[in-house]
């Protein structure tokens, strides 16, 4: 996923992004915990992000966090 992508999956500037890779800012609890998540995610169904980014275009930033969830969580490893 893109910088851009990934900000608006996590609902920040793609700045912050680029900020956090940097080092110059650390991300919040939370969204330390979203990163876990797509994690363990790629780990489970190493495609994950490239159909997480598609859901972004044509869904929307609920349905993207849902299917990443959803992956790093479910019990199946279909998503």
């Amino acid at each position: 996923m893109t910088q851009a992508q990934f900000a608006q999956l996590f609902g920040v500037h793609s700045l912050t992004i680029s900020k956090w890779e940097r080092g110059l800012l650390a991300p919040s609890p939370h969204h330390v915990a979203l990163m876990q998540s797509f994690s363990r995610a790629t780990q489970r169904s190493p495609d994950v992000g490239t159909f997480v980014a598609g859901l972004l275009i044509g869904a929307g930033v609920g349905a993207a966090l849902y299917q990443l969830l959803r992956a790093a969580f479910e019990e199946s490893d279909e998503v």
